[in-house]
């Protein structure tokens, strides 16, 4: 924390990626003796993968996928890949953002130093991004250790699960900034659990009519799963730039949203 200070007070603007650096090791600091709160986020996809995938997948024969019979467990496997990225983004990007930004006013105080509203924004989205993306690691290793992965394409799973971070950590900070109290993040569970349970992560998309399959293809959560399936399993085309595209496009419009709310609720 002498770091943060003594950058602060030498009362200079300060570059865009050394005020990110500057947030991410302030919240590095504030999770070190916490680190078991860090980790507790990565266990769940873990847990969904061996009760689902691995005991329910027990039951189910001859599953199919772009017209190969695969394992069961290899076909979820990537669904949660993509959840851990979520849950990661997730907790840093509405709960802890909303305490920061209306109790204990840290974001006021940063705003007393060099750092802009912009540098807020990024340092607090890139920590929900080392988040995510240390969750999608660890989670990523289970899965070669289980032997569900079957293409050297899933070395590009980490990156693709950081892009997912970056669209849910970008929206999801842009949303709460509209939050009013704790009970409004009954709005966030309410979105995130259907998007979970019904992103193919567990059966693909193919399965619903027309009308509702061409609604969940347009959720972040699905064109994540997509593109971690894509990568796993070696199904990688041109149409993978489309969950590219859609989730980068996603998170730079949602971090954009960030910085004009802040400049309005702290700055005004």
């Amino acid at each position: 924390m002498a770091l943060v200070t003594a950058t602060a007070l030498r009362g200079r603007p300060l570059g865009a990626g050394e005020a990110t650096g500057l947030l991410v090791y302030r919240n590095f600091l504030a999770y070190r003796r916490a680190w078991y709160i860090f980790a507790t986020g990565f266990l769940e996809p873990v847990f969904y993968l061996f009760s689902i995938g691995v005991g329910v997948g027990q039951l189910v024969t001859g599953f199919e996928l772009n017209g190969q019979e695969i394992p069961y467990a290899e076909f979820v496997a990537p669904g949660m890949l993509a959840a851990s990225a979520m849950n990661g983004s997730l907790l840093d990007s509405t709960f802890n953002f909303f305490f920061k930004l209306k109790y204990n006013k840290l974001f006021d105080q940063m705003l007393a130093t060099p750092l802009t509203t912009m540098d807020v924004a990024r340092g607090e989205l890139s920590w929900s991004l080392l988040r995510g993306g240390t969750y999608a690691a660890g989670f990523l290793v289970v899965m070669v250790a289980m032997d569900l992965v079957s293409s050297w394409w899933a070395l590009l799973a980490v990156p693709a699960a950081l892009l997912i971070g970056l669209a849910f950590g970008g929206v999801c900070m842009a949303l709460t900034t509209w939050m009013r109290s704790w009970q409004d993040f009954e709005w966030v569970t309410l979105a995130t659990i259907p998007m979970f349970l019904f992103s193919a992560t567990f059966f693909p998309v193919d399965a619903y009519p027309a009308a509702v399959r061409w609604i969940v293809e347009v959720t972040p959560l699905y064109r994540g799963v997509v593109l971690c399936r894509e990568l796993t399993t070696g199904a990688v085309s041109w149409a993978s730039l489309i969950s590219v595209v859609y989730l980068v496009v996603m998170g730079v419009v949602g971090l954009l949203v960030v910085r004009r709310r802040l400049d309005k609720l702290l700055l005004t």
